[in-house]
């Protein structure tokens, strides 16, 4: 790894996607998490391209076309209980999507990292609980530190762990809101 230009102002955008990711594990409602998502996902999708980190970019364009969808259905729709036949098939969609990038962008076990944690994530999104986005934010914050020490993207595996923690303490913190709604 070179500490060129590119490489810098990759790991700035990675810096800011991190930051916007980070706020998602402490947003109450799920058209908020989408939106900051979005937003992120932009932000790291541009790092991606940077560091010719294809199998993270296309995952990337995928969670952003899979918001956008899930954000549309919400606004349009209202918020909803439990999974509807939209999330359904948007969920199906990206797992078929994440498969066919996986062959094209397949270099090793390792590129696959990516694309497992979009999938665990995209059906955390998928779920109306947020305390499921945030419990699943552990397995998939575990497979992003592992693809960033992959590409090598200094500032992905710090602050990937950083939002690991964000997701533990999201989680903890949503389970203590409920234990007290309950008394």
């Amino acid at each position: 790894m070179e500490l060129t230009v590119t490489y810098i102002v990759s790991q700035i955008f990675t810096i800011i996607m991190y930051a916007l990711m980070s706020l998602t594990y402490y947003l109450k409602d799920r058209k908020s998490i989408l939106i900051v998502s979005f937003l992120s996902m932009i932000a790291n999708g541009i790092a991606y391209l940077l560091l010719n980190a294809w199998s993270g970019l296309l995952m990337c364009i995928i969670a952003v076309i899979r918001n956008i969808v899930f954000i549309i259905d919400e606004k349009k729709n209202g918020k909803k209980d439990k999974m509807a036949k939209l999330d359904i098939i948007v969920l199906i969609s990206v797992y078929i999507l994440c498969i066919i990038s996986a062959i094209f962008t397949y270099e090793g076990v390792l590129s696959l990292l990516s694309i497992f944690a979009t999938m665990v994530y995209t059906y955390s999104v998928c779920q109306k609980d947020t305390k499921v986005y945030k419990l699943l934010g552990i397995p998939v914050g575990i497979l992003w530190v592992i693809y960033n020490s992959y590409v090598k993207s200094i500032f992905g595996i710090i602050l990937e762990g950083i939002l690991l923690i964000c997701s533990i303490s999201g989680y903890i913190i949503e389970k203590k809101n409920i234990k007290r709604k309950e008394k």
